[in-house]
């Protein structure tokens, strides 16, 4: 049961997002280049970039879902949260690297494959998600988590990473903070 909470999330989310509709789009479009069209020499620079950005979206996306398995006790679906707060790991230095990892999945396909509809695919994602996190999802989990979810929020940035890694142990929370709020308690 487990597991298939977990890949009925994966493959309906990040799977959705980062595989079906850019295979979509570029059988729409035929917008394949690869090498974006320059010389064969510079042909090497968005290659490697989307590489590296291929890899760095796929370590990312991995790790954050381990942890919302193992560590939120939930999925990274919204119909099956993380039953408790996630500040281990790479939350420790920015609140939101599962969509960083699907924003450089992206960057990587767009890249490697020279198409222009995957690269405006990525800034519609980009878009609706620097829209949906801080006035839908952020709230929610204030409403969540409460104090604890503040807290972290007031450490950790939103996008760009933190350099040290945030140590939710030295701030004053204990360790229920960590745990939603029960529904009818007033937070």
């Amino acid at each position: 049961m487990q597991y298939w909470r977990h890949l009925r999330s994966i493959l309906l989310l990040p799977v959705t997002v980062t595989i079906l509709v850019p295979g979509l789009l570029l059988l729409s479009t035929r917008s394949i280049h690869i090498g974006w069209g320059l010389p064969a020499a510079w042909q090497l620079i968005p290659l490697s970039g989307g590489l590296l950005c291929l890899a760095a979206g796929l370590r990312l996306l991995v790790q954050t879902i381990a942890l919302f398995a193992t560590q939120g006790q939930g999925t990274l679906a919204p119909w099956d949260p993380p039953r408790r707060l996630v500040v281990r790991g790479v939350y420790r230095h920015v609140r939101n690297p599962m969509i960083s990892g699907v924003i450089l999945i992206l960057v990587g396909e767009s890249l490697l494959l020279g198409s222009g509809a995957l690269a405006a695919w990525c800034v519609l994602v980009t878009l609706v998600n620097m829209l949906y996190i801080p006035l839908l999802e952020e709230p929610a989990l204030e409403a969540r988590f409460g104090a604890a979810y503040q807290t972290y929020k007031q450490h950790v940035p939103r996008w760009i990473p933190r350099h040290d890694a945030w140590d939710a142990d030295r701030t004053d929370q204990n360790r229920e903070a960590v745990e939603p709020l029960p529904p009818n308690k007033p937070f």
